[in-house]
């Protein structure tokens, strides 16, 4: 039995509800399978931390979190606290800090989960958007001048270097070589003609090495409009810091619900730690009723161990996942039902034990 050492970040709003149920299935499956065993050290960073010490975490957490195995990642944000300073205090310094500059984010419509696109049934989304983690838009790079005045400017500047967008594009080539062979590259270089057509010759280049996959160049407009009227059509998408995050919510809204919606920060190297959390944030709104939807806590779960080298398991929990959502009888009210939290991850639970074949 293989032994991990998870850092767990419940974080804000619903990320204190559906971390703890991402935890059980982990258990489940650890106990079920009898591959590995979970061993958790719990960190209570985020908004109410900031409230009480003045910091989202402690000054020394890169330090902290960079000898565990992987990081579980529950929500950042709340409207106690300004997104820019929740942002920039827990998520992009983990991301940047550790090199965690993939951001996998899956696009698949499970079973039982009825699009608001008319006619999809599974199988007819199922892509994946690679997205550039560490610099692009969220750089941070610019500033603020003359406050209050008139004469007020503020700067907000892209940063792209070689090596950042490079090592992003050749992994979103890797990823569409193993899956249908079929890479798009979300781009706006019409508009933005140095970052973005320094962006688009390196997809070209780093392209040279991967014949076998078929590739197009496509405006961020256009290519959100395919999202909703062709995404039948989409396998892999590679974008920036910004196009990525804009496009993982609609591909998350196209499947059902961003209840359903997981994520990797990844580091390939494996140099330091990588990050799972689900896209759907803290959802102020529906936080303490009880009703979060678990299911991208879980699926990110999955994701984890697949990326331990954990297939096995990985596998019986997206079994589990689209079995309870193709009965139907188990969904939160995202999906139109009447469950609880802790009602999904029952039933997952009970598909783990008792697996359908």
């Amino acid at each position: 039995m293989r032994d991990y050492h998870v850092a767990v970040i419940p974080g804000d709003g619903i990320g204190q509800e559906v971390t703890p149920e991402g935890v059980r299935v982990l258990d489940e499956v650890g106990r079920v399978t009898g591959a590995f065993k979970m061993h958790y050290d719990y960190f209570p960073w985020g908004c109410e931390y900031y409230l009480k010490t003045g910091k989202m975490m402690d000054d020394d957490g890169l330090k902290v979190l960079r000898d565990f195995d992987i990081i579980y990642f529950g929500a950042v944000g709340f409207p106690s606290v300004p997104d820019h300073i929740s942002l920039r205090g827990l998520r992009l310094p983990i991301c940047q800090g550790f090199e965690q500059y993939v951001c996998l984010r899956p696009s698949l419509l499970l079973p039982g989960i009825a699009s608001p696109l008319a006619g999809k049934k599974p199988g007819d989304i199922d892509f994946v958007v690679v997205r550039e983690n560490t610099e692009g838009e969220y750089s941070g790079a610019g500033g603020r001048a003359h406050r209050g005045l008139p004469i007020e400017v503020a700067i907000e500047t892209s940063v792209f270097t070689r090596v950042g967008v490079e090592r992003v594009i050749r992994y979103a080539y890797q990823l569409a070589q193993s899956r249908r062979k079929k890479l798009i590259n979300a781009t706006k270089s019409n508009a933005q003609q140095h970052s973005l057509t320094f962006w688009d010759e390196i997809f070209v280049e780093v392209g040279k090495a991967f014949p076998q996959v078929q590739t197009e160049r496509v405006l961020i407009d256009a290519l959100s409009a395919r999202f909703v009227l062709r995404p039948e059509s989409l396998d892999v998408v590679v974008g920036s810091n910004l196009f990525g995050d804009i496009l993982t919510d609609l591909g998350g809204a196209i499947c059902g619900s961003l209840g359903l919606a997981a994520s990797g920060n990844i580091n390939p190297e494996r140099d330091y730690p990588s990050m799972f959390e689900p896209v759907h944030g803290s959802a102020p709104d529906i936080f303490g009723k009880g009703i979060a939807n678990p299911i991208a806590m879980i699926w990110c779960g999955a994701m984890m161990i697949d990326f331990l080298g954990e297939k096995p398991g990985a596998e019986l929990m997206m079994r589990a996942i689209k079995a309870v959502t193709a009965e139907g009888k188990t969904l939160t009210p995202d999906l139109g039902g009447v469950a609880k939290t802790k009602d999904v991850t029952d039933a997952i639970i009970g598909k783990i034990r008792h697996p359908v074949s």
